[in-house]
């Protein structure tokens, strides 16, 4: 009956916010302005950064014991952010250069790529590095988290969602999910019993994980990369980043949204063309994903299957739904185990963790951590030895 308003409504969320970023971003960008820079991701060759412009506000680290009303208001001050656009961003990474002027939202890109020969740093070796961001005619000095992932030496990557998949969020009741989620903090937020185990076990290389054709046998100490790929807004990196640090949950390259009008867009089109981007990036990488059964993740990643023929090992499907979903996803299941693909409906981490263990992609050793780890969260045996 409303779906027709529905883009009326978007173009009017849209022509509002610029109407009110384009009022106050001229006499905010008089002000101290302050860089937030998000995960980076890339190639030995190619490296993308995003980040954002803002007016600077303090929010204390948090604690276990910062009572809800404090954790409300740093979600309100994280959510009512003061974006500046048209600000120039100088970026240095390795001794490559690059440059980008904040969007209406105060968001820039900044893409480095292989510099003429001669220069020793690039490309780049695999693993962390830092890149340096400033503002022309400014003081100051930011720092970036970047991630370089060679396909060709990786056994595998995982992408994973976030909300209900990683963190428990309850999104199938939006009551109990808005109390979580504005009432918690990265300290006070809680994992899945048993995922920082998973996760840090699939992003191990497995002696016995097969790569994809023609790809070089990947070193016996890799790490294979994980992507977080979620409908949160960009306003909680921080929060997401140090909850999966705090937890010892794999760190590596969130993609988001940005809070406001694209919020109002479809939550499957835009991960889907995220994760395409990802399978895109690197073309000789096989992908684990994983999701939960509360939103779109199984009907995501089947099209994944069908669009990327034999670039998915496996598909673990966190079961959140109170057995609700489960002719859906169960219909989905039989169409991709005839295209050669396991979808695994799950309780816990150590049903995805057996089958990740089944295919080689993670060891028996590695299966009983995951296990001890599910028995000391939820206090009773997994396993029979």
């Amino acid at each position: 009956m409303f779906r027709p308003l529905v883009p009326l409504i978007e173009r009017g969320a849209m022509a509002l916010d610029r109407f009110f970023s384009r009022a106050l971003h001229s006499r905010r960008a008089r002000g101290r302005l302050s860089i937030l820079s998000y995960c980076g991701w890339g190639s030995p060759e190619a490296v993308e950064l995003t980040g954002r412009v803002v007016l600077p506000r303090t929010l204390r680290p948090p604690q276990n014991a910062d009572p809800r009303w404090r954790n409300f208001g740093n979600i309100v001050r994280r959510l009512l952010s003061r974006e500046i656009s048209g600000v120039e961003v100088h970026g240095t990474l390795a001794g490559a250069e690059a440059s980008s002027v904040s969007d209406e939202d105060g968001f820039f890109t900044l893409k480095f790529v292989l510099p003429p020969s001669g220069l020793a740093l690039w490309p780049l070796d695999i693993g962390w590095h830092t890149a340096e961001l400033t503002i022309p005619g400014r003081e100051g000095v930011s720092k970036a988290t970047v991630q370089v992932i060679d396909d060709r030496r990786c056994a595998y990557g995982v992408i994973s969602d976030l909300d209900d998949t990683v963190i428990q969020s309850d999104v199938t009741s939006v009551g109990r999910m808005l109390f979580t989620v504005l009432t918690g903090n990265a300290r006070t937020r809680s994992p899945f019993p048993g995922v920082g185990a998973l996760y840090r076990a699939l992003v191990r290389h497995a002696s016995t994980a097969v790569p994809a054709a023609g790809t070089p046998t990947p070193p016996a100490k890799l790490r294979n990369p994980v992507f977080y790929v979620s409908s949160s807004p960009w306003n909680f990196f921080d929060l997401l980043w140090q909850f999966l640090e705090y937890r010892r949950i794999p760190l590596g390259p969130l993609f988001l949204r940005n809070w406001g009008a694209d919020l109002l867009g479809g939550h499957a089109t835009y991960k889907l063309a995220v994760i395409e981007r990802i399978f895109t990036a690197y073309p000789r990488l096989r992908f684990v994903l994983a999701g939960d059964s509360g939103e779109h993740d199984p009907e995501i990643y089947a099209e994944v299957v069908r669009k990327f023929p034999g670039r998915v090992l496996g598909i673990y499907i966190r079961d959140v739904s109170q057995g609700q979903e489960h002719d859906r996803v169960l219909g989905l299941r039989e169409e991709l185990s005839r295209l050669g693909v396991d979808m695994v409906l799950a309780r816990d981490s150590f049903a995805a963790a057996s089958h990740a263990m089944a295919l080689g992609l993670i060891t028996p050793g590695e299966l009983r951590s995951v296990a001890q780890s599910v028995e000391k969260s939820l206090h009773l045996k997994v396993l029979p030895f």
